[in-house]
């Protein structure tokens, strides 16, 4: 969730409190593996007491960080807890390869990408939105890391108002990876700072939702859909004029999105079916 640096903020308690810092991770077979500069008091905390909790925020990068900072709102996070478990040099080599193939992987899957694709991500700040660029520094050989795997014994997901869904550990053990996973931040944050493209996203409001927004930013990505917020009328004031809040719409696909690609053809078919309900409406057509 993200940029897609998704940072974790990794709690250790232990005996003289809570201590936390942000570290990088990758998912591997299900399972957590963390990557903790040598300088960090975890690696001192961890032989002495090795419970943790990390949470995950969804990806929020460029607009729509600064929109939630306005709102003081925070994004949808996930919560987990259990225990870290330092791995021996040849587990770190093996986990170092699978470090690689997911920076290769996203790399590919850019260089790869058809123009209309490309278009959308080129737009998308690198630095906060590219999870290869964001994990290099594990590679480079200028820090040094220990690296730990995470045993999950509990998992929360907190949704965007605050609340709390406990997830169930066989569900967790059973998911997958979402296919839109690794550029997922970097299509959230090209089509938001593209002025063209929030302008569909008013439009799929008013024409699939009947919702009278003003503005809209995409919120969240995936292969059955995505989440946008938009700026929409609360109530009418005595002058005739409108308050505005922001809320979250869904939008389903009809069929599922595997890639990036075939996501970024659903919304250019869905802005030319929008555009001709809006003209019908009009009598142009």
């Amino acid at each position: 969730m993200g940029f897609l640096l998704l940072f974790i903020w990794c709690v250790h308690v232990s005996k003289g409190g809570i201590y936390s810092s942000k570290v990088k991770y990758i998912l591997k077979k299900g399972k957590p593996y963390l990557w903790v500069n040598e300088k960090d008091m975890h690696n001192v905390n961890t032989i002495i007491d090795d419970r943790a909790s990390l949470a995950v925020a969804s990806p929020f990068p460029g607009p729509l960080a600064n929109l939630f900072k306005s709102m003081q709102k925070l994004p949808a996070r996930i919560a987990i807890t259990g225990n870290v478990v330092p791995l021996k040099e040849e587990k770190v080599q093996l986990v170092a390869e699978s470090l690689r193939e997911v920076m290769l992987s996203e790399q590919r899957q850019i260089n790869e990408a058809p123009y209309t694709v490309s278009g959308v991500l080129s737009s998308s700040n690198l630095i906060t939105t590219s999870r290869s660029e964001n994990l290099k520094e594990l590679l480079d050989g200028v820090e040094e890391y220990g690296v730990y795997r995470f045993n999950l014994s509990s998992c929360m997901f907190i949704d965007g108002h605050g609340r709390i869904h406990e997830v169930d550990m066989e569900a967790i053990e059973a998911s997958k990876v979402d296919p839109l996973a690794f550029l997922s931040a970097k299509l959230i944050d090209g089509i938001n700072r593209s002025e063209s493209r929030r302008r569909a996203l008013v439009l799929f409001c008013f024409v699939y939702l009947n919702a009278d927004a003003r503005d809209a930013f995409m919120l969240s990505v995936d292969r059955k859909g995505f989440d946008v917020l938009a700026k929409v009328p609360s109530s009418r004031l005595k002058d005739g004029t409108s308050e505005y809040v922001w809320k979250q719409f869904r939008f389903p696909f009809k069929e599922e999105a595997l890639d990036v690609e075939t996501f970024c053809h659903q919304l250019v078919k869905m802005e030319e079916e929008a555009v001709k309900k809006v003209s019908g409406y009009s009598g142009l057509t």
